[in-house]
């Protein structure tokens, strides 16, 4: 089981607008997500505000977390926020426009079911388009694998699939708690072990 951490002041002030993730499960995690057309509209402002509180309150209570998409919140749209490492950010209507033919196996997490870590594959690198709040293109060309492997997994998300889609092999998918107390072993496993807990 993920300890739970008491939240600060601040981080309860950030809570205010976040929202629950849902978790395994809920049929809202299976959506397509339509694309934002429409980046002035209040609402869309308002989900950005509650998506990255959202990714704020759990990095506060769990100590991991670099990314969560709109649907893990109930809002079917394309978009995420992200923070890695520099404060959040948001990309609206990413797209994977190139990947790498050469994979890698690692250990994934997710925050609609954090007592569970599943070895996946992913193309070693992707480089992905989207659009900032701003209304700016960004494009992101031949990501390093942590980057990489992260938004392969968000990008998922949009498309309503999880990382338990993609479990490989007989150990495909076991607990973090017993991941946690053998983590030598299982990172055998694997060709990358993500770090994700919180400096």
């Amino acid at each position: 089981m993920v300890a739970s951490r008491r939240m600060s002041p601040s981080a309860a002030h950030l809570s205010a607008r976040a929202r629950p993730v849902l978790e395994l499960g809920d049929p809202r995690l299976r959506v397509s997500c339509d694309r934002v057309e429409d980046l002035k509209d209040p609402s869309f402002l308002a989900e950005i505000d509650a998506l990255q509180d959202t990714l704020e309150a759990f990095r506060t209570q769990y100590g991991f977390g670099r990314a969560i998409a709109a649907p893990q919140i109930g809002v079917p749209k394309r978009f995420i926020a992200l923070n890695l490492g520099a404060g959040p950010f948001v990309a609206v209507n990413p797209e994977i426009t190139w990947r790498s033919t050469q994979t890698f196996s690692l250990w994934d997490d997710c925050m609609s079911f954090p007592s569970l870590m599943v070895k996946v594959e992913r193309s070693k690198s992707i480089s992905v388009r989207y659009t900032n709040p701003k209304g700016e293109d960004v494009h992101w060309e031949r990501l390093a694998l942590p980057h990489s492997e992260l938004l392969q997994h968000e990008i998922d998300h949009l498309d309503g699939v999880l990382s338990v889609d993609r479990a490989v092999g007989a150990q495909g998918l076991v607990s973090r708690e017993a991941f946690e107390a053998n983590s030598d072993e299982y990172s055998k496993l694997v060709d990358y072990v993500i770090q994700s807990t919180l400096e």
